[in-house]
């Protein structure tokens, strides 16, 4: 399983994603922990069982244990922001544009990895 395996699964009508997936991750000027718990926290948020069994083991191979652990904690953290925004943007009583948000995201510092790794995998998955 590979990054190889999941272009070969693209359509030809979607060319432009499958270029992008090589270019992105075999072009990146990130280091590899940065870059490889960025792809496991997106393919996680993907939801897509596809996109995480052929990406998951090569995170794997590239990522300490602290760091594979910080990127699944990045993925959880942001699915409750997903959430929370989403839903508070989708009720109608508009009150609840102006609530604090108290969402606890904690996790990073129980990873042991530097703060940085486990924000970068936060800001790749969109919201």
């Amino acid at each position: 399983m590979s990054l190889d395996s999941l272009k070969s699964r693209v359509p030809d009508y979607a060319k432009d994603l499958k270029l992008n997936l090589g270019s992105v991750i075999g072009n990146s000027d990130l280091p590899a922990q940065q870059l490889w718990g960025t792809v496991l926290a997106t393919a996680i948020a993907s939801r897509s069982p596809i996109v995480l069994r052929e990406l998951e083991p090569e995170a794997k191979a590239n990522l300490s244990p602290e760091a594979y652990t910080a990127a699944k904690s990045a993925a959880a953290v942001m699915a409750m922001n997903n959430v929370f925004y989403r839903t508070r943007h989708l009720l109608s009583d508009h009150e609840y544009g102006n609530t604090v948000v108290m969402i606890l995201a904690n996790a990073w510092q129980a990873t042991g990895v530097a703060v940085i790794l486990f924000l970068v995998g936060l800001q790749s998955i969109p919201p």
